[in-house]
């Protein structure tokens, strides 16, 4: 976030120096107000990228074995940009390389899922992922019944699923 802060800073003096270097070179023919202007553009323009970016930086940086599964793309009125072009705000990254098959039920495997949201702490979970039957659970950590859910359109099932020799 700080580097983030920093950016957007340079790039406020960045596009008032661009914009009083235009003014100088104009002769002063410009109004010297285009100067403030430019640099909120120019702050906004390097939050908007910041915030648009940040799937890919992230997604791009997560570990090995691990595949972004399912992104949640948010609009929001005070960003009415993303009316245009939705942002993600957050995603669900499984490692697909390690699953752990269960010695006792075939097609039963638990994943590590990593849960992670712009401006959130990332949080992890293991998830319980039935191949055979096409349904998840949480497992509960009271050694109670796990709540299966069944969906077949769940994006954690067909991903973990998909791999070759699973399901």
């Amino acid at each position: 976030m700080l580097w983030e802060l920093i950016a957007v800073f340079v790039a406020g003096f960045a596009g008032a120096g661009i914009m009083l270097a235009l003014v100088k070179a104009t002769g002063n023919r410009l109004p010297r107000w285009l100067v403030p202007v430019a640099a909120g553009a120019a702050m906004l323009t390097a939050s908007i990228a910041s915030e648009y970016g940040w799937y890919d930086r992230t997604e791009a940086a997560l570990p090995d074995g691990f595949a972004a599964v399912t992104a949640n793309e948010s609009r929001a009125f005070w960003r009415p940009w993303t009316y245009v072009v939705p942002m993600v705000d957050r995603f669900i990254a499984v490692d697909l390389d390690h699953p752990a098959a269960n010695a006792q039920t075939e097609g039963l495997y638990m994943v590590r899922a990593a849960f992670y949201g712009r401006w959130r702490p990332t949080s992890e979970a293991q998830i319980m992922v039935d191949c055979t039957r096409g349904r998840t659970a949480i497992p509960s950590g009271d050694a109670g019944t796990p709540v299966w859910r069944t969906d077949p359109q769940d994006p954690i099932l067909a991903a973990v699923c998909t791999q070759e020799g699973m399901g």
